[in-house]
């Protein structure tokens, strides 16, 4: 399998898909359920359908079909994502998946921690953000394609952040979770650099440039 990516689709629209360019043609197509009508308008063909039918979706002709049924223990997409992860799947993308019902959205937000638990690597890409999960240790930031970066905790609190390369250089014995001192950071002329001592976080990429 290699690096292969497992590029998972929800149900949820997109104004417009042009931000999942560089994955065409390098990844592999997971649709849950109504996913298969946004990979449609995103110009990917599916590989995979997963679901019940109850958010518009039907297995595409040439697509493998794996079929659940209407009361279940798990949502769609977190069933795509179990079905990619058993097939040996360790970098995916989840697209299509944020707003609309916030009880989702958050669930979707919530299986990032689920997927770094296990080893997978997930992010989740939509128009305006890139947002993936951390446990603690040191991320680099790439400098373009997005104007902020944001550290949302996870944890009650996070110990000793330091953020270096930035615009608002930082080194925090405490990050509370609800502060909004992490948020909305830039690069400045190169990649930034965080350190968590203690604590999980999101790290929140936003504001696409073009």
């Amino acid at each position: 399998m290699g690096e292969e990516i497992a590029l998972i689709f929800g149900s949820i629209p997109c104004a417009f898909w042009g931000f999942l360019e560089p994955l065409r043609g390098k990844a592999r197509v997971f649709c849950a359920d109504g996913g298969v009508l946004c990979a449609r308008a995103a110009g990917f063909v599916p590989d995979v359908y997963i679901g019940d039918g109850d958010s518009g979706g039907t297995p595409p002709a040439g697509a493998e079909a794996v079929l659940l049924p209407a009361e279940k223990d798990l949502t769609d997409l977190q069933a795509a994502y179990e079905c990619a992860r058993d097939r040996g799947y360790r970098r995916m993308v989840l697209t299509a998946c944020t707003g609309g019902r916030q009880d989702h959205h958050l669930s979707n937000l919530l299986l990032l921690e689920t997927a770094w638990r296990e080893g997978v690597a997930v992010s989740v890409l939509d128009p305006w953000n890139e947002i993936f999960y951390t446990d603690g240790g040191r991320i680099e930031i790439p400098h373009g394609g997005f104007r902020y970066f944001s550290i949302v905790p996870a944890d009650r609190t996070l110990q000793n952040v330091r953020i270096t390369g930035a615009k608002y250089p930082l080194d925090a014995p405490v990050v509370r979770r609800g502060d909004s001192l992490t948020v909305s950071n830039e690069t400045a002329g190169g990649p930034a650099r965080i350190e968590i001592g203690v604590g999980a976080a999101w790290i929140i990429r936003s504001e696409r440039l073009s």
